[in-house]
């Protein structure tokens, strides 16, 4: 792979369907990585992602393929190396596959979850047990014998990317190695609590009515199995003004409730009405991959995975508490 990288001179690095901060921050790494080596380098998202991303150093140069699709075409075209950051199947690609499968350029793909499409990419680096595709980055680096050669500015994305894809360190981060990573970016100068504010502390007056209304209106608990489901429908949205980034994390919320195991969050999505995207989030022991692939056509990680459903919301509850029941033992 590192022949493959020496002889490549226009990377397009590219990530999944809505964006998190894993996405952008590895993609970003990477591409500062990429620069440092003398690449041309351009990071593309098949839309847009959350305003509190968009301090991170690169981000303003990002090429969104929904609003930017001409320049979009143009550098996937151009480029002689593809790498593909925090996603294990080409669909996840969303309106930017057909572009990324079209391209005569190599691809790599560098993630963290499950099951990665072993025809997708000639070249993966997954690694399904770290806690993000940056620390998967950060192994990497290390590897080749690049982690005391970074600039501060990949130090800061992939501190984030990691920061982002564990609740700042409150789930699958328990192996000591994560740490290990984190003070080697540490030593690059990075500012950890102004990242975590940047990240974290940045919340719209929307956003926090938005929270307010869904907990106090919409969160259902079911006692009796220690779990909590929140809805929100496109109505819901338009009221209140959604922007893109706005839910991130609410899913995380009903677990701070005493005794809660699993929480399920239930979002209608906006592009497919009809369409209900599910995050669960989970403590300890449940395991919320193989609820998600079980009931939801989904997966995941063990304490955080996705799913879809095609049926209206109150479909989606039912479905919903249906899985909760069957997983009742664990539950208890």
């Amino acid at each position: 792979m590192k022949e493959l990288i020496d002889r490549s001179k226009n990377i397009v690095i590219c990530t999944h369907v809505n964006p998190d901060g894993d996405a952008i921050g590895s993609s970003l790494a990477m591409r500062h990585y990429f620069e440092r080596k003398g690449k041309e380098a351009i990071v593309i998202v098949p839309n847009i992602f959350p305003d509190f991303l968009k301090w991170l150093p690169g981000a303003d140069d990002i090429l969104v393929h929904t609003k930017q699709e001409t320049q979009a075409k143009a550098a996937i075209e151009a480029a002689d190396l593809v790498v593909v950051c925090d996603l294990n199947q080409s669909a996840r690609l969303a309106n930017m596959e057909e572009d990324i499968l079209a391209s005569k350029a190599p691809r790599i793909l560098i993630d963290h979850h499950l099951d990665p499409d072993m025809g997708f990419c000639r070249h993966i680096v997954s690694e399904p047990t770290m806690c993000a595709t940056g620390e998967v980055i950060c192994r990497l680096f290390t590897d080749m014998g690049e982690m005391d050669n970074i600039s501060e500015n990949e130090a800061v994305c992939l501190y984030t990317a990691m920061m982002c894809d564990t609740g700042a360190f409150s789930f699958n981060s328990n192996r000591p190695v994560i740490y290990e990573h984190i003070s080697r970016l540490l030593s690059h100068g990075i500012d950890k609590d102004l990242i975590y504010r940047n990240v974290f502390w940045t919340a719209s007056e929307a956003r926090l009515r938005l929270q307010g209304y869904l907990l106090y209106v919409n969160m259902k608990v079911l006692y009796n199995r220690h779990a909590a489901i929140i809805t929100l429908t496109n109505e819901e949205r338009r009221r209140f003004k959604v922007k893109n980034g706005d839910t991130e994390g609410i899913v995380n919320i009903p677990l701070t409730m005493l005794g809660t195991k699993l929480s399920v969050f239930i979002n209608e999505d906006t592009e497919h009405p009809g369409t209900m995207k599910l995050s669960l989030r989970s403590v300890g022991d449940f395991p919320c991959d193989q609820m998600a692939s079980r009931f939801f056509g989904g997966g995941g990680h063990k304490n955080a995975s996705g799913g879809r459903l095609q049926c209206s919301m109150q479909g989606a509850v039912e479905k919903v508490k249906e899985a909760i029941e069957y997983y009742a033992d664990l539950l208890k």
